[in-house]
């Protein structure tokens, strides 16, 4: 069931037509464990494992496209006529692009290791991120390539991206990754060695640090249309951390490039080391996420205290309904969320680190057996927790990078979901996340929302029960005159739905009415156990994420997702 397609040019880009050609490279047969043409028995085990986690989450059989979350979008006449070049689904791909190894100054395992407990934990795709330095610049990245090329061959359902991350210069991390390639390395190399933070000792937040990032991600454009590399990509990772990636820097990365073919698409949503808020004595009781900082020197000053910590285990940027996040999708352009595990050390593991000199060798030895569980770590296995689910055209490289760039991504915790299929619908066209509904003013516009609920228990042993899933509407003001601005007055939760069932799929409708105004709308649900009102007040949002306590907060214990928005651009 090898699934042709072609990459056609579409302005779902806010205006911006920008071509997905990537040379015309047939898309590669589904996985076999998403091939219903594929009998369970010719499967591997891992491949059966996986196939029976689709299953379990209803994402096989019952007349469902493979792969796709909840049917064929090709399905009516009025999705047909907007996408009738579309004759199936988009293949939801579970991913992280956050992920360390023995090539990280901090970080044990090999890469097989990485990429074999992604696949088990139903990963379709993973970025390998080792930290820029000195010493990756000069000997990991050329090192690590062979593992991660041995590694695609072994698990050849699980695609596997060779990235770093970047020290920003006057900023955080970032993940950086390109697409395979016989220059990646090369590529890969040149940027990290001129444009580090940590390589080039310009990790402060001054105005020359700052241009130097922008040209980084110019370079990497440059890379893309030298068709160098064939596509290059940047994520901000853990953002509010620190407090040093001001709200002028994200929106200067992400106007670095082209819009038609942005390089810096978005940051993450909730970050990873979501075991290290665990309390004593079960775990090591700091922060989730490690936020457990206060400002520095270099941190932007209007960012208050709470911006330090996380909130229901996401970044508070993303977690605050009228905040830096609203403020950039009011501006209309696209920037984007994602959640990842960025697994150095995983919690409970019995692996200790091999022995080896990291500034000599560029990465320590093989991992070896510790003899004892360790619960002084705060990361989980790539998947086991967090997962960024991307709406691909395809199981391909290509393809999960566009749809990335496409926004066509939601992200949940803990498996709180099995899926989510979002339509936002009017004057016989439709929408999806990451997109734009163009219609005439005044048209009325639906949106429909099907949520496929936990198929069965997480990789902790339970099955999460989703309670309640919150509407968040906001308006499209346009560009900001002050480009520190972090609130978006119009952003609220403008509908809760109390979610009765247990098991199956939900429908939820929400009418936008007569829509006269360029707005967008995006999602995010919870199992209930902790909230409080937002940040922004009772009015904005009621029953938001609750601040995490530092110390005692289970991350099993309070599972939200959110979605990517949708715009309706009337005129």
């Amino acid at each position: 069931m090898g699934h042709g397609h072609h990459h056609h040019r579409h302005g779902h880009e806010h205006g911006h037509d920008h071509d997905h050609d990537h040379g015309h490279t047939p898309t590669a047969a589904l996985p076999a464990a998403f091939d219903a043409s594929v009998p369970d028995e010719a499967l591997t085990p891992e491949q059966q494992s996986r196939r029976s986690l689709l299953r379990r989450a209803g994402l096989l059989g019952a007349g469902l496209t493979a792969g796709s979350v909840l049917g064929p979008v090709a399905a009516t006449p009025a999705q047909a006529a907007t996408n009738g070049r579309r004759t199936r689904g988009f293949l939801w791909l579970a991913g992280d692009h956050h992920i360390h190894t023995q090539y990280s100054s901090d970080g044990k395992y090999r890469v097989v290791d990485q990429v074999r407990q992604g696949a088990r934990h139903g990963m379709d795709w993973l970025v390998i991120t080792d930290h820029g330095s000195a010493t990756h610049a000069r000997i990991g990245v050329d090192k690590v390539n062979p593992d991660i090329r041995a590694a695609r061959d072994a698990y050849e359902d699980t695609l596997v991206f060779q990235g770093l991350e970047w020290n920003i210069p006057g900023a955080e991390h970032g993940t950086v990754f390109v697409h395979p390639g016989k220059h990646e390395v090369s590529v890969l190399k040149q940027f990290e060695t001129d444009y580090d933070g940590s390589v080039k000792g310009a990790s402060d937040s001054t105005p020359a640090n700052e241009a130097l990032a922008v040209a980084g991600l110019a370079f990497l454009g440059e890379q893309v249309r030298r068709r160098k590399v064939k596509d290059a990509l940047m994520l901000a990772n853990h953002p509010a951390r620190r407090g040093v990636d001001s709200p002028h820097e994200i929106r200067a990365w992400r106007d670095a490039t082209d819009p038609g073919h942005q390089i810096a698409v978005g940051f993450e949503g909730a970050p990873g080391h979501q075991a290290a808020g665990l309390p004593a004595p079960l775990g090591m009781a700091r922060a989730r996420g490690i936020y457990d900082n206060s400002p520095s020197a270099n941190s932007f000053v209007g960012y208050p205290p709470e911006s330090y910590r996380t909130w229901g285990g996401f970044d508070w940027m993303t977690a605050t309904v009228g905040g830096l996040w609203d403020s950039l999708l009011a501006e209309g352009k696209p920037w984007w969320i994602t959640a990842n595990s960025d697994s150095h050390q995983v919690y409970a593991d019995t692996a200790v680190r091999g022995p080896g000199d990291f500034d000599t060798d560029g990465r320590y030895q093989d991992p070896v057996y510790g003899g004892r569980i360790d619960i002084t770590q705060g990361d989980y296995w790539p998947g086991q927790y967090s997962r960024t689910h991307v709406g691909a055209d395809g199981f391909s490289y290509a393809a999960v990078m566009d749809g990335i760039r496409a926004g066509r991504v939601w992200v949940d915790h803990g498996q709180l979901i099995s899926g989510l299929d979002v339509r936002v619908s009017g004057g016989g066209r439709w929408a999806t996340l990451g997109g734009a509904l163009r219609v005439k003013k005044g048209a009325t516009v639906t949106l429909g929302v099907d949520v496929a609920l936990a198929g069965g228990p997480n990789w902790a042993g339970f099955t999460p029960q989703l309670a309640r899933v919150d509407v968040i509407r906001g308006d499209v003001t346009g560009p900001v005159s002050d480009r520190d601005t972090f609130t978006a007055p119009t952003a609220r939760v403008v509908k809760s739905y109390e979610i009765g069932k247990t098991a199956g799929t939900v429908r939820l409708t929400y009418e936008l009415g007569r829509v006269d105004r360029p707005l967008y709308v995006r999602l995010r649900g919870t199992d209930g156990n902790r909230s409080g009102v937002g940040p922004m007040g009772a009015a904005v949002d009621p029953a938001g994420p609750a601040i995490d306590v530092v110390g005692d907060a289970d991350p099993w214990r309070d599972l939200w997702f959110y979605s990517n928005p949708v715009w309706v651009l009337p005129s």
